[in-house]
């Protein structure tokens, strides 16, 4: 049986915290609607950016596309998708408070689950986790037992890093259930997204996200994340890919000369992450030259880490096009189907629509 392309990355966009209300308790709605809380936008996507919605897929007043009907003509039907995984990005994590951020992410899971996976058997989505361990374990647990939940979501740059021992619970609930940890590009906003102050502009921000993955991937190694939860694999979303060879070099020949500090990390830290770390391949951050790409993917020194994604309905490609130029043809099958699903176990054990 020949499987369809699994897209990794896709952005069912919430038109506004309206729509979110019915799938809050009485206590959120009123206090939303009484503090005026009417609209909520990820700053790390700006709506009227080019960049956060390619203009063919815009709206008439320019608005993200926000239905499954949109999703199905302009990505999964065009692109003969067999299946595609729904990475919402609703700020959940702004809110300082863990309840409201709890009762958010709530709402957008149940929101993904009527609005957009009931609609179309090919959907499966992330569970989008709020910030509070306690709160974020109990989202996992609550919808684990649906098995169209495939993944948990973070950003890349949150309030503490991702391999501190607060975080373990989380680490060993989504191990446990075969889930992986998505870390998306984006910010909580609790810190500059450089290790030098706040930037003044949006595209020193938006180029930042490298340096938040690289912090959240050295978090999850040093802190020995990867050692301890060895079925657990870490899905990097819109990190780009470049970067991770040279990233990966400066940390092992750290490692190796004092690794005495982490005993616990016994293996080369680039073994670990060729074990456990994947990337969608949206946006794709190197040279379309194919020379320079074979180079690249050589340097990664394996062809298991690499995921197709469109990245729907972020604009990093025109037309058609969804294979970055310069990936080699023959490396295809295996970042459209077969990365995909040894990545995500319930692809695999529920099967790809």
């Amino acid at each position: 049986m020949t499987i369809a392309a699994i897209d990794c990355d896709l952005h069912p966009a919430v038109p506004g915290v309206a729509a979110l209300l019915p799938y809050m308790d009485e206590y959120w709605r009123h206090t939303l609607v009484e503090r005026g809380i009417e609209a909520l936008e990820s700053a790390s996507y700006p709506p009227n950016a080019p960049s956060s919605v390619r203009a063919d897929w815009r709206g008439a007043k320019g608005q993200p596309p926000a239905d499954v009907g949109a999703l199905q003509s302009q990505a999964l039907d065009r692109w003969g998708t067999g299946t595609g995984i729904l990475n919402p990005l609703f700020p959940v994590q702004l809110p300082f408070s863990r309840d409201m951020s709890a009762a958010m992410a709530r709402a957008v899971n149940d929101w993904v689950r009527a609005e957009w996976l009931d609609r179309d058997a090919r959907l499966r989505a992330s569970i989008l986790l709020p910030n509070g361990v306690e709160e974020a374990l109990a989202e996992i647990e609550r919808l684990a037992p649906d098995p169209r939940f495939v993944q948990g979501l973070v950003l890349c740059m949150g309030e503490i890093p991702l391999g501190r021992r607060e975080w373990w619970p989380v680490h060993a609930a989504l191990e446990r259930h075969g889930l992986p940890l998505g870390i998306h590009a984006g910010s909580a906003w609790r810190h500059p997204p450089t290790s030098v102050g706040w930037p003044s502009w949006y595209v020193e921000e938006y180029a930042a996200n490298s340096l938040g993955f690289q912090a959240s991937l050295a978090s999850l190694l040093t802190e020995g994340v990867l050692g301890k939860f060895p079925a657990l694999k870490i899905v990097l979303i819109e990190s780009g890919v470049s970067w991770l060879p040279g990233f990966l070099w400066r940390l092992t020949k750290g490692w190796k000369g004092v690794r005495f500090e982490i005993p616990w990390v016994d293996r080369p830290p680039s073994e670990l992450v060729r074990d456990q770390v994947r990337l969608t391949i949206r946006p794709f951050d190197a040279p379309e030259e194919g020379e320079t790409v074979a180079r690249m993917l050589d340097h990664l020194r394996s062809d298991d880490m690499l995921l197709w994604a469109t990245d729907w309905p972020h604009a990093h490609f025109e037309g058609d096009a969804t294979v970055p130029t310069g990936l080699p043809a023959g490396l295809l099958p295996k970042i459209m189907v077969e990365n995909p699903r040894a990545t995500y176990a319930r692809l695999r054990e529920g099967g790809t629509a």
